[in-house]
């Protein structure tokens, strides 16, 4: 990176991830949002056995804890909980809800928590104060009068607890739906349909205790130090141990570069970090199937070379004729790919990919990890499929050390999946549910986020009900969403903050306020645990340890049972006598959703206890009950990239950010102070264009003959980075407005964030187009 540009809030960061940076944004966080001395304290309670599960990322926790086991971000996240900042209805009476939309989403989320249930009032254009029984039983009769129940739309968050992701499935399943837009839905879900097409299991295989005996990790399309940074402590001790991680990613990032562990006194006092990635190859945006492709045709001929030799082949003949289906139709595929469309899309050259296999080649345990870098495209699907087949050509998955490792978002965002939100529910739960609850669920498979703002943007779907999120700036084409959900009959916001959602009113909207993870949760039984699921496929409790912000607060499993309570008048469901105590909804979920036995009792164990994952043991929960190589045809991640491909848009996070949620304004480990409105751009594209740091550009949106669209984001500040050729990237989600609604994977339905094909204009200090 060679910016040096402090007029425009450019200044390259020399340090490492974590370490002293990493602790002062700790300690400015809590400074700026909790004043009392137990809030503090509390910090210490996170991802502690006794303790609260953070809110962020959905790293698994170590079997010994240290005396903190939390990260920046993580503080951060607990931190703008906790915060004594309060949103109360002086605020909103003060506020109306035109004003509050010329705030931008950092001012919205920093008014503080919301302290009390409210409904809007068009006259005066405010939220006002509400009673929460008139509120149930307005928002019950609404939802009995639509006639059929899939034009009601229930969309979930990834911060919900299991109990409460099971009742808001239960309580749509009775009403007569199977609409779950979800979270996921726009991140992890091809990992979810891919691999379960793949390996019988829409989850990784690994476990954290197999990142101490591999020998190799290849990190794909994803950036630890910003998104899961408790991630690197993990990776610090897998270099240490002198094995190899390799980073391939557009850019280049800190996080995968080198990290100084907080928690250690050495690193810190010396000033020393550990090297992360040994090597760090640049893929281009919307390359990475190419790449794929390229590392497993490297690893053909290496085989053959050495089969005619008489010595050993690096691919694992005896676990591929055991374990696998569909190898010869992947040699023909990689043999027909020819080499030169893998360099230009892939933009990496022979010798690179050359090298990676060689790597993979005589690693004996290899562990892969990725993020939403190979997700969130057209192709998604298949580049998940990909990375399984590499693992399976050399037997690494269902081994120790070894293994597919997704990297959720949200904290709990595969744990709801697990517990019935899903818009494509199998039989068998459907069973399950009405054996138990004894209502029959609808078996027509529902909406997903984008088939849900279809529906609403065609005037299908009247009602709107989301259990916390973001679901109108997460999703893509704001221009679609926005206009679509005004045109609602209801809308019911479950949340802690006010953010934009919120703000998109149809003709009867409520905003309830609940619980944050950090609070203690006190029902008629006393207090309660809820659980959560981490990446890894491990459960375990969370005990929030704050007092409420407010007593006017409920918990989310109470808030839906209240719903389900005044909706359905004849329901098989004893909603009060399961809110009473949180254990018989998790005995519910035990009797429901395999893997659970002895719910109640293993959660007691510290660290909790993993859900099974046959994969793992090398039992293929397929069709067959053999793992399957997947066919990508071609290698186009996306396939307006075919046809224009000179320069590629993906979206990212700053390091001040959790999905929609912005900390702050600075992207510390970029160099980016005070500010969003910016492009980062491979020097040797802005090189090609007689660009430069500074420069002010409008970028736009082709279409799939390579034509200009309407889409575009104006008045970016370019910043040269290091970068693969032929990639630019904005921030999320203000670079949405790039991706058309109907540009999604149609074997997941996940948006195509990572890979918009675009032009630039240049404008000058005039803002006039060059």
């Amino acid at each position: 990176m060679k910016n040096q540009n402090k007029d425009i809030g450019i200044v390259p960061y020399g340090g490492p991830a974590g370490g002293w940076g990493a602790l002062k944004a700790v300690v400015d966080a809590i400074r700026g949002q909790m004043s009392v001395k137990e809030n503090i304290i509390a910090l210490f309670k996170v991802n502690q056995p006794q303790g609260f599960d953070c809110p962020g990322c959905a790293w698994p926790d170590p079997q010994y804890h240290s005396s903190f086991e939390f990260c920046e971000n993580g503080a951060k996240a607990v931190s703008w909980e906790a915060t004594s900042k309060r949103n109360t209805p002086e605020f909103f009476a003060a506020h109306t809800v035109s004003a509050l939309w010329k705030l931008n989403a950092f001012e919205l989320e920093g008014e503080g928590r919301l302290t009390h249930p409210m409904k809007y009032n068009s006259t005066s254009d405010t939220y006002q104060t509400i009673q929460w029984e008139t509120a149930f039983r307005e928002i019950g009769t609404l939802l009995r009068n639509y006639i059929d129940p899939n034009s009601v739309e229930f969309y979930t968050s990834g911060r919900t607890s299991n109990e409460a992701a099971f009742l808001w499935q239960l309580f749509a399943r009775e009403y007569g739906t199977n609409n779950f837009p979800d979270c996921s839905n726009m991140c992890h879900e091809p990992t979810s349909v891919g691999l379960l097409q793949s390996i019988g299991i829409g989850k990784g295989t690994v476990n954290l205790e197999d990142f101490n005996h591999c020998d190799l990790v290849l990190c794909i399309g994803h950036n630890p130090g910003t998104n899961h940074p408790r991630m690197l402590a993990t990776l610090r001790e897998v270099s240490k141990r002198g094995k190899k991680i390799v980073a391939i990613n557009p850019l280049r990032e800190r996080g995968l570069e080198r990290f100084t562990l907080p928690q250690s006194p050495i690193e810190m006092l010396s000033m020393r970090s550990t090297q992360i990635a040994s090597m760090y190859y640049k893929v281009r945006v919307g390359g990475d199937a190419a790449m794929l492709k390229g590392i497993m045709k490297c690893l053909l001929v290496m085989h053959k070379d050495r089969i005619s030799l008489k010595e050993q082949g690096v691919l694992d003949e005896t676990f591929i004729k055991e374990h696998t289906e569909g190898f010869d139709a992947l040699k023909a595929d990689l043999d027909e790919t020819e080499w030169s469309y893998i360099f230009k899309v892939s933009g990496m050259t022979f010798a690179d990919l050359q090298n990676i296999a060689h790597l993979y080649a005589t690693a004996e345990n290899t562990i892969i990890c990725y993020g939403m870098g190979i997700t969130q495209h057209q192709h998604g699907t298949q580049n998940v499929q990909q990375i399984a087949n590499l693992l399976l050509l050399r037997g690494n998955i269902g081994k120790r050390g070894a293994g597919i490792c997704p990297l959720r978002g949200h904290s709990n965002v595969q744990g709801d999946r697990t517990v019935g939100i899903t818009e494509k529910p199998p039989l068998w739960m459907l069973n399950n549910i009405e054996k138990v609850f004894g209502f029959k669920p609808p078996h027509k498979h529902g909406h997903g986020a984008v088939a849900a703002i279809q529906a609403i943007r065609d005037g299908k779907a009247k009602a709107l009900l989301c259990l916390g999120g973001n679901l109108a700036e997460a999703i893509s084409d704001p221009q679609v969403t926005f206009k679509a959900m005004r045109t609602l009959d209801l809308v019911v916001h479950i949340a802690t903050k006010l953010n934009r959602s919120h703000l998109l009113l149809g003709k009867h909207n409520y905003l309830f306020p609940v619980l944050g993870r950090t609070e203690v949760d006190r029902q008629a039984s006393g207090v309660q645990s809820i659980t959560v699921e981490d990446s890894m496929s491990m459960v375990h409790a969370s005990r929030g340890t704050l007092m409420p912000v407010s007593p006017h607060l409920k918990s989310e499993p109470a808030l839906i049972a209240d719903l389900a309570k005044a909706t359905l008048l004849n329901s098989r469901v004893d909603w009060k006598k399961m809110v009473s105590d949180y254990s018989l909804i998790r005995d519910a979920i035990e009797a429901i959703i395999p893997g659970f036995d002895n719910f109640n009792k293993r959660i007691l164990i510290p660290g909790g206890f993993r859900l099974p994952i046959a994969a793992s043991q090398r039992k293929w929960l397929t069709p067959s009950s053999k793992a399957q190589f997947k066919v990508m045809q071609g290698i186009n991640e996306d396939p307006c990239s075919l046809k224009c491909h000179d320069l590629v848009l993906t979206t990212l996070r700053s390091h001040d950010q959790y999905n929609t949620t912005l900390y702050g304004l600075n992207d510390r480990y970029r160099g980016v102070t005070g500010r969003r409105d910016v492009l980062f751009i491979a020097a040797a594209e802005a090189e090609k264009r007689q660009l430069r740091d500074g420069d002010k550009v409008n970028i736009i949106t082709l279409d799939n003959e390579g034509n200009r669209t309407k889409r575009r984001l104006d008045n970016l500040t370019l910043v040269v980075y290091d970068m693969a050729p032929g990639s630019v990237a904005a921030y999320y989600p203000e670079a949405n407005i790039m991706v058309p609604l109907e540009s999604y994977d149609n074997e997941s339905g996940t948006p195509s964030y990572k890979s918009i094909p675009v032009v630039l204009e240049l404008i000058d200090t005039l803002g006039v187009l060059l």
